[in-house]
């Protein structure tokens, strides 16, 4: 039976703990619930030592798990008591092994875990690269076969600190297209025989994966932090911060108050935002994503666009936001490359530019006051130390098996790249810096 069942938001059905993602009557999300009340860390590396409140029956084998620590630098700079540092990355001097470099390989491991125990044999991922990249590096350690879609943008961050293996299938999408239509050629792909989608924020094993940030919070602190920092593009990162506090506070030994959840968006693309100012419950595209594609562009992160985020779903981010009293912020290219700087050069290491956009919300929120100085802060940086992981690894390009026009490609002529797209396909060449703005 294992250590969780599948609990439906809306119509509270349960079902037993394997791969599904959905529920049989209506749209909610699933929300995994334990057997284990209490959290009892398991002596062993890694995120596993959460693997009481991890939706999997096996042990994870892997020395990645998000660290935390008390911030000195940039506290002082801003004249906070309490500014707590959840950091998912790779900074060997403070213990950070993640060498994909982004908490997306919280995700990539309980996944394919939760897979792999389903009897899946392989899964496809649309990503902007983060979670490609993630999904990636989890393959090449299993040997599970992972279908990758990315939109052209993302090839910049398909790298490996190790070389690929043949389990690892990287489809690249025509300039033009964005991560929506990456997700819309996923989907379909995962209508082939043998090949089952990851799931995105409706797979548990996902948020649960990246809940280990809040997890690894509360038991440095001894306590559920007061507020919590991070930039979304779908919002999932903030549904699991969200879950593993109401885990917490259940389980009675960190507090009994939620974390206030200030959250932000890079300015132009900000759906969610929007909605959210906004008090409304659904995304109105004519009103909040007027010219995705143009704005979508424009964006310095625009790791963090989704255009079909788990805004509205019950047990969403909008319900997140309302169960935590929240707050969106809309922060510029220029503020997030101000903060990428700052703490950068107070804290003593690179972060990716998602993790700039929620620095730059912190500094925004004490600037107006949505802080006190003594409160319990965690600033998820979910991404860094990539400079750092260039001193000790050598990076490996993925290349991609076969390029799509658009979302609506056949199938049939994808899986044979050679005689749709040309010999060499996989050979495509791509600039490091072409998406970095």
């Amino acid at each position: 039976m294992g250590n969780y069942t599948l609990k439906c938001l809306q119509c509270g059905c349960e079902y037993q703990g394997d791969y599904r993602l959905k529920c049989d009557h209506d749209d909610s999300l699933l929300r995994a619930n334990y057997h284990a009340k209490q959290l009892a860390l398991k002596k062993t590396q890694g995120m596993g030592k959460f693997y009481d409140w991890l939706p999997i029956h096996e042990q994870l084998d892997t020395n990645a798990a998000p660290i935390t620590y008390k911030s000195e630098e940039l506290a002082r700079e801003f004249g906070l008591t309490n500014l707590y540092i959840g950091f998912s990355g790779y900074w060997p001097e403070r213990g950070a092994l993640i060498k994909t470099c982004s908490f997306k390989e919280l995700e990539a491991h309980p996944t394919m875990q939760r897979l792999k125990e389903s009897g899946g044999k392989a899964v496809v991922v649309a990503s902007v690269g983060n979670t490609a990249r993630s999904f990636a590096h989890v393959s090449a350690m299993t040997g599970i076969d992972v279908y990758i879609v990315v939109p052209r943008c993302g090839l910049s961050r398909m790298w490996l600190p190790e070389e690929p293996t043949d389990s690892i299938h990287l489809i690249r999408m025509a300039e033009g297209n964005d991560y929506t239509d990456a997700i819309n050629l996923a989907d379909r792909i995962a209508q082939l025989p043998g090949i089952m989608p990851e799931g995105g924020a409706r797979n548990v094993a996902r948020r649960e994966g990246m809940g280990t940030v809040m997890l690894d919070a509360a038991v440095t602190i001894k306590r559920i932090p007061d507020h919590y920092f991070q930039a979304v593009g779908s919002g999932t990162g903030a549904i699991a911060a969200w879950e593993a506090a109401i885990r917490l506070r259940d389980d009675g030994r960190f507090g009994n108050r939620l974390p206030k959840l200030q959250l932000a968006q890079n300015l132009p693309f900000v759906p969610m935002l929007s909605a959210w100012n906004a008090g409304r419950r659904d995304i109105v595209p004519k009103i909040d994503m007027l010219n995705p594609k143009k704005h979508i562009d424009e964006m310095y992160a625009d790791v963090l666009s989704n255009r079909a985020p788990p805004y509205s779903v019950s047990g969403g981010l909008f319900d997140a936001l309302t169960d935590t009293k929240g707050l969106m912020y809309g922060i510029t290219n220029d503020e997030a490359k101000e903060a990428k700087t700052l703490f950068e050069t107070l804290e003593g290491i690179d972060i990716l530019s998602p993790s700039a956009v929620a620095v730059a919300s912190l500094i925004k929120s004490v600037d107006v006051g949505n802080v006190a100085k003594d409160d319990v802060i965690l600033l998820n940086i979910a991404g860094g130390g990539t400079e750092r992981l260039k001193e000790d690894y050598s990076l490996t390009k993925i290349h991609p098996i076969a390029n799509a026009k658009n979302p609506d490609v056949p199938l049939e002529e994808l899986i044979q790249p050679d005689k749709y797209f040309g010999a060499g396909a996989g050979l495509l060449e791509f600039d490091d810096d072409e998406c970095e703005r």
